[in-house]
């Protein structure tokens, strides 16, 4: 047996607590090794004398790993347990904290037994069940609608248009402007949830020179091109009247040169109160030789120093204030990880006081287990898996075998309760659009928002994919959505009304291949949800399932109680 492939940690991805009186144990071991893997298990003060055992089962495969997993009901929150394995030779193996061995003395065992000494009810990582139930659209402002508004008897003010430099629909440049705003989204409100939307996520809407307000200087006013703050509170309202929700981008890792705070610090320098307020090597900030952190290599955008308390009490206060005022329903967080740390825990104490159910979605690409231990995020936006479906369906390194196991890995990354508040996509805002990546193919793009909306957490569609909507790189990703009738939208709509079925909230996932064709099962004990998807250019049957070229079908099972 492969030793070296073992692995489980306490208080960890491999153990962690669900609930107050539930725990999830994970047991990683090489791929196709062990036949059999007996979890003996007690109350941790008793359990040299008196134990219970139980099967662990195989619950995902990746690329060189298996991992067995079990759910316990705890009577008792003080847990102890060792692993008995079996390998394919027949040969059995004890397996606590000094490896494998195999014989094991329990008498002795409160020297190497693994445990979770105690779950604390607070240290217990929540979830915030709607996220599993979302469809949330991303919205870049500028170019979704542009309401015509003012004059007659209208009560809503004139838009000031003066400052849209593009034509609507003409591909755009950083620069451009094609004057989109929060009222143009307030009167699509019944299209979006006509498509199967119950979320909104808006990029930054708040006073900035550029268009994309990535650059904020003043986080306390939405942009007068969006129609200011009266046009966010008629949306606001216009998404509770709909049981809508609506998450917001705070921008925290930088801010724009144009800020209060910044202005005063290139006035005063080391005068002014605010110059520990960003990264400043020197007195004065200066562009021409950068002495000044900012996000990537832009000067136009100065980085916070998010270790200074003061600068964690006022972008705190940003945080509860469009919660407090507005009733937003979250923050999508961007650049997270260059964020401290100690900002993220302050960050999440002060919202989650105002509301268990206010989410925090961390924008990090990578693995991100530092920051979901349950003091910083909820979950983050799913680049990885966004990039598993570009290797399966555009660059085609990844077969549905292979998709299976990158799938399963990116699973084991996290403890079960993230997995079902990730917020899964296929691009954004800061990708090329899918559906130009993949050749124009409405059945490749098709099926990705399948698989999208199968995986456990939130789906995320970003404007415009259901029209379909083609873009390549920044900016040409954020071409204007182009209003009128379009055939594809149905089909998106159909596809989306599997996301209100129970198992595609709660359910438990399993990914499975049959013939080149990637399969993914949503399972509760009331219902079995099936997608299969064919990513091949000829038809396939599987299962007694007949799928077409580039296609997908999904089946549905129900069972009586």
């Amino acid at each position: 047996m492969n030793k070296q492939a073992l692995l489980h940690k306490s208080d960890s991805l491999y153990s962690f607590a669900t609930d107050k009186d539930a725990v999830e144990l994970r047991l990683r071991a090489a791929r196709g090794e062990l036949t059999a893997v007996e979890l003996i298990y007690g109350m941790k003060h008793k359990f040299c004398v008196e134990r219970k055992s139980a099967a662990m089962s195989l619950a995902a495969t990746d690329e060189l790993f298996d991992y067995f997993s079990i759910r316990l009901k705890l009577s008792d929150k003080r847990l102890a347990y060792v692993f008995r394995l079996t390998d394919t030779a027949g040969e059995k193996y004890y397996y606590s904290e000094d490896g494998a061995t195999e014989d094991y003395d329990f008498s002795l065992a409160y020297y190497n037994f693994f445990q979770l000494a105690y779950v604390n009810p607070n240290d217990v990582m929540p979830k915030v069940d709607w996220l599993s139930e979302a469809v949330v659209y991303q919205i870049f402002v500028d170019r979704f609608c542009r309401a015509e508004l003012g004059g007659g008897a209208s009560s809503i003010p004139a838009v000031d248009a003066s400052y849209i430099n593009m034509k609507w629909g003409e591909k755009p440049t950083p620069k451009s402007f094609a004057g989109g705003n929060l009222d143009g989204i307030t009167q699509n409100l019944d299209y979006l949830c006509g498509l199967g939307v119950n979320t909104l996520y808006l990029t930054p809407i708040f006073t900035s020179v550029s268009n994309h307000k990535y650059d904020i200087s003043d986080y306390y006013n939405v942009d007068s091109h969006f129609g200011g703050n009266d046009a966010f509170k008629r949306l606001v309202d216009g998404c509770r009247a709909r049981g809508m929700r609506v998450i917001l981008d705070a921008v925290f890792n930088h801010c724009s040169e144009d800020l209060a705070q910044f202005r005063d610090v290139r006035e005063k320098g080391e005068k002014s109160k605010y110059h520990d307020w960003f990264v400043i090597r020197g007195d004065k900030p200066t562009k021409h030789s950068l002495n000044y952190e900012v996000f990537a290599e832009c000067a136009y955008m100065p980085k916070w120093n998010t270790a200074n308390p003061e600068v964690i009490e006022y972008l705190c206060g940003v945080g509860e204030y469009w919660i407090k005022e507005y009733g937003i329903d979250g923050w999508r967080l961007d650049v997270s990880d260059e964020v401290s740390h100690e900002f993220w825990r302050t960050f999440r104490k002060r919202i989650k006081a105002l509301g268990s159910d206010k989410v925090l979605i961390g924008e990090n690409w990578h693995d991100s287990r530092a920051y979901l231990m349950g003091d910083q995020f909820d979950s983050i936006m799913n680049y990885a898996f966004t990039k598993a479906e570009l290797d399966f369906f555009v660059y085609g390194t990844l077969d549905a075998r292979a998709l299976c196991d990158r799938l399963n890995g990116l699973l084991m990354r996290n403890i079960t309760q993230v997995n079902y508040m990730m917020l899964n996509l296929i691009d954004c805002h800061d990708t090329h659009r899918f559906f130009t990546l993949c050749g124009k193919n409405e059945g490749k793009l098709l099926s990705a928002l399948a698989i999208n909306m199968f995986m456990p957490g939130a789906t995320m569609i970003y404007y415009g994919t259901e029209i379909p909507l083609e873009g390549g790189y920044d900016p040409d990703n954020r071409r204007c959505f182009m209003w009128g009738d379009h055939p594809f939208t149905d089909r998106v709509r159909e596809l989306l009304r599997y996301k209100k079925s129970k198992a595609l909230a709660v359910g438990d996932v399993a990914f499975h291949s049959d013939d080149g064709v990637f399969i993914i099962e949503r399972k509760t004990d009331e219902q079995t949800v099936t997608l299969y998807v064919n990513n091949s250019d000829k038809k396939k049957t599987v299962r007694g399932i007949e799928i077409g070229a580039c296609g997908y079908k999904i089946t549905d099972k129900q069972y009586k109680k």
